[in-house]
């Protein structure tokens, strides 16, 4: 995942499921990806061992990079890199970055966690991190959130740094737009794609559309 150009506009960037069954997630997986445009599948598996997220990744990996996704793993550098992923997402209680940065090696994808913090933003670049994330942006039934950024913190860091940002937290097509318009490079999305009612092919048309409107105003 590079920082997109002056050109280019904001990309998807799907996160798991935090439970499902890999064998048949594969073909839901295929189906979304080929639906439009998405810069990185991140596997995000809880309350399951290591040899179920490297089964998981086996199955996976072979979806996103065969069709040029990055495939990333959630908190564990170490099974990023045991089971060929192009990189590893860490939270702040994920590990420590530099330790990660130098396990992936140069070529690997880094992304933190940042919260709503400009400053953690700062140190995890300093750390190695090629991108930060900033979230959750709005309500999430995911997961538990203390943190509510405001999207002026987009606009405010892709005006000062190179590194790429992404966007979490309860994105829908429908309240996008203004995360697109302050400055996110990435839209981390779960729900909106995969428990779309017409399917997550039609989340991923839906959400690239209204990136395209964002971007277009």
């Amino acid at each position: 995942m590079s920082a997109p150009g002056p050109a280019d506009r904001c990309r998807l960037y799907l996160i798991t499921p935090p439970a499902l069954d890999p064998l048949a997630f594969r073909d839901t997986l295929a189906r979304a990806l080929d639906a439009g445009d998405v810069a990185a599948v991140q596997l995000r598996l809880k309350g399951v061992d290591d040899d179920a997220i490297r089964r998981a990744a086996d199955a996976l990996r072979p979806v996103a990079q065969d069709r040029g996704v990055a495939f990333l793993m959630n908190d564990r550098a170490d099974l990023a890199v045991q089971t060929g992923c192009d990189g590893a997402h860490l939270g702040r209680t994920d590990g420590d970055l530099r330790a990660a940065r130098k396990l992936l090696g140069p070529d690997r994808t880094l992304g933190a966690t940042c919260h709503d913090s400009r400053h953690l933003a700062m140190e995890a670049a300093e750390a190695g991190a090629d991108y930060v994330a900033f979230g959750a942006f709005f309500p999430t039934g995911t997961k538990a959130t203390t943190h509510r950024p405001d999207p002026e913190i987009l606009t405010i860091w892709s005006e000062t740094t190179e590194i790429p940002c992404v966007a979490i937290g309860g994105i829908t097509a429908e309240n996008c737009g203004v995360l697109v318009r302050a400055g996110a490079d990435f839209l981390a999305v779960i729900g909106a794609v995969w428990n779309h009612p017409e399917g997550p092919e039609a989340g991923v048309r839906a959400l690239n559309a209204a990136i395209a409107r964002a971007a277009a105003l």
